[in-house]
Formats: C-alpha cells, structure tokens, sequence
C-alpha cells in the first residue's frame, strides 16, 4: 500500500510505501478504534451517572437531617411554649385569687369604716380616660391580655385601699384623740361636777371634776389617747397623772393607788395608766376626773356621755 502526501502548493509530492506489519497495524487501529470510543464513552457515561447519585444521596442525607433538625427545633419551640403558657395559667389564677382576696378586704374595711360605699365600689374598676395617641391598636395574645386586665385591676384596687387606709387611720386617730366614757373599768359616779358639800369641811364648795368611786386597785384608764405631762404627787391630789391630748385638751386622774405611766409615755385610749386608791385629800377608794380646754375646767360629764360618730 502506497500512500501519497502532498504539500500545499500541489508541486511537490511525496510517497510512503507501507509493509505488511504496518498495514496490519493501520487497519487494527481503524478497527480498534469505534470500540474503544465505545468503552470510553460507556465509561464515561457510568461515571457522570455515579457522580450524580452521589450529589443526589449527599443533597437527600442533608435535607433528611435539616428536616430533622426542623422537627426538633419545632418540638422544643412547641414545649418551651406549653410550658410558658402553663406559666401564665398559674399566674393568671394567682392574680384572680389575690384580686378576690382585695375585694373582699376592700368590702370589709368599707363596711367596718362606714364610708360611703359608693366612693369605694370594688366591683368596678374606676373611671379612667384621655385622648388615643394610636392611630392602630394592637390586639395582643388571649392570656396576656387578661393577665395585662388584671395587673390594672389590682393596681387601681391597691390605689383604692390606701386611699381607704389613710382614711381609716384618721379615723382611727380621731376616734384615739376622741374624749369619751368614763375614766374607769369598774365603778360609779359618786359626785358630779360643780358646787357640793365638801365632805371635810361640811361648807359648800367648788368640785372642778367628777368623782368615780370603786374597788382599791381597780384600774384608771385614759379617755383618749395623748401624752402623760405630770406622774406624781400634787397637793390636794394625791399620786396623779396628767395627760395633754393636744387641741387644747389635757384631763387629769387623781387619788391614785399606784401610777402605771410616766411623763413623756404615749397612752392610747383605754390605756390602764393608774390603780385606783385615796391619796391625797380622800375619803375613800375613788379617782378625781378632771377635764381641761384651753386651760379651764369644763364638766366631764359630757364626755364621758358622748359616743364617736
């Protein structure tokens, strides 16, 4: 076989024989050849195939375990939730017991103070108002929202109970500082207030005060609260105590058997401050109850009859 080469100008040529090997080895090659394309497309083909289901499974095992991980997310969301809402149930039935529970101190200290009931309505909530800065309104959660309710409920209650409770207490200061009842735990009036029959002299004389008669060692006690400025024997008077109730008010408690308050004690009404006795210019077992305004002698009896309204 010959085979012919020619250049590119057609004017020269060359010519290569070739054997009977090299024939062999052209015409092996040729025919070698669509096979081993074949092959190596086949080839080729398995490995691009194989590369995919590769991607393939990577990209699956990924998804299956962000989908997983989703799902665990989500459950832990989903109990973080349970439990808070949990929290806010409890919460929520302990603000309804603490508001039941000021409601019905509230109604308790309105019946026991006598205030008008209708200033101090702890069924409704007060009155409350002003202009809307919003242009929207958000309408937040079920549970928050009652729990937000009730947070104000309580506020606007424990406003109502100190207001309540500062009147009480003036009551209560002004029933303490209230001259009324008589001087002593157990006894009688034995002389009254104003001109008597002196009982040593047998001359008729001025009584600045009113006598209670009783058992020795019975108790004296203040008629309102105040402030003791005498604890001591006084001429005429025997062991006494004095006690200034401010406005102008003292009142004084004489022929004591023992004193049991001193000068500068804070007595309340009701307070024991003495024993009865008869020290002093006495006859017998019995305090002298005098009562000062302005630094004169009043009668006792009117306080010592009247009642705190």
């Amino acid at each position: 076989m010959n085979i012919i080469v020619v250049g590119r100008n057609h004017s020269q040529s060359r010519t290569y024989r070739l054997g009977n090997t090299a024939k062999l080895f052209l015409f092996g090659c040729l025919f070698a050849m669509p096979f081993a394309m074949g092959a190596a497309g086949f080839w080729l083909n398995g490995w691009l195939h194989s590369e995919d289901r590769q991607l393939e499974a990577s990209a699956t095992e990924a998804w299956e375990k962000g989908l997983s991980q989703q799902r665990q997310e989500l459950e832990s969301v989903r109990e973080q939730t349970r439990q808070e809402l949990q929290a806010l149930t409890v919460r929520l039935a302990e603000l309804q017991s603490r508001l039941m529970r000021i409601d019905a101190l509230g109604e308790r200290l309105i019946a026991v103070s006598k205030v008008n009931a209708d200033e101090f309505d702890f069924s409704v909530s007060p009155a409350l108002g002003g202009p809307n800065l919003t242009s929207e309104l958000y309408q937040a959660p079920t549970i928050s929202s009652v729990l937000d309710e009730l947070a104000d409920k309580i506020a606007s209650r424990e406003q109502q109970l100190e207001i309540l409770e500062d009147i009480l207490e003036g009551n209560r200061l002004s029933r303490e500082k209230f001259l009324s009842g008589r001087p002593i735990q157990k006894g009688w009036m034995s002389s009254r207030y104003g001109t008597r029959v002196d009982p040593f002299t047998g001359k008729l004389a001025w009584h600045a005060g009113v006598d209670f008669a009783g058992k020795q060692g019975s108790g004296i006690i203040a008629v309102a609260s105040g402030v003791v400025t005498w604890s001591g024997e006084r001429y005429g008077y025997g062991k006494m105590v004095e006690v200034d109730h401010g406005d102008g008010y003292k009142t004084r408690y004489a022929h004591c058997f023992e004193l049991k308050a001193n000068v500068g004690d804070i007595v309340k009404k009701g307070q024991v401050i003495a024993l009865m006795g008869s020290t002093g210019r006495s006859t017998g077992p019995h305090v002298h109850f005098e009562v000062y305004k302005n630094g004169r002698t009043v009668d006792p009896s009117a306080y010592v009859h009247r009642t705190y309204r």
